[in-house]
């Protein structure tokens, strides 16, 4: 079992930065990849990042564009997902993911089994 707990979520004008943390607990964690999924009512969710165990590999969805940092610290059991330059259509909930299988690295949200709650990010214009 891995629990997960993420934070950093907020309010933030168009253009503004935030870096969400993503710890986890439980199983260990630093053998397993991490993803971040969004979530926005009415729509799938769908893949922002993830970053393997080893955190030499990581992967961004097109909507990006360079604007995002996916990084580990496995020392912390925290994985981070900066986020600058943001843009109204990034305001969702976002939440990061384990999947059960360790040395593994997906980027389908059906591959990923544990879950946090989420934390809320609004971009206003």
């Amino acid at each position: 079992q891995v629990q997960l707990v993420e934070s950093g979520g907020g309010l933030v004008q168009a253009g503004g930065s935030l870096r969400l943390s993503c710890v986890a607990s439980g199983r260990s964690f630093i053998n397993s990849a991490v993803g971040w999924f969004r979530q926005i009512p009415g729509k799938e969710r769908e893949f922002v990042s993830a970053i393997s165990w080893t955190g030499t590999t990581f992967n961004y969805a097109d909507f990006v564009e360079g604007r995002f940092t996916i990084s580990r610290d496995n020392a912390k059991n925290t994985v981070y997902l900066e986020m600058n330059n943001l843009k109204p259509e990034d305001t969702a909930i976002y939440l990061c993911a384990v999947p059960e299988k360790t040395f593994s690295y997906y980027l389908d949200s059906f591959r990923y089994t544990y879950w946090g709650q989420g934390t809320q990010v609004t971009v206003s214009a």
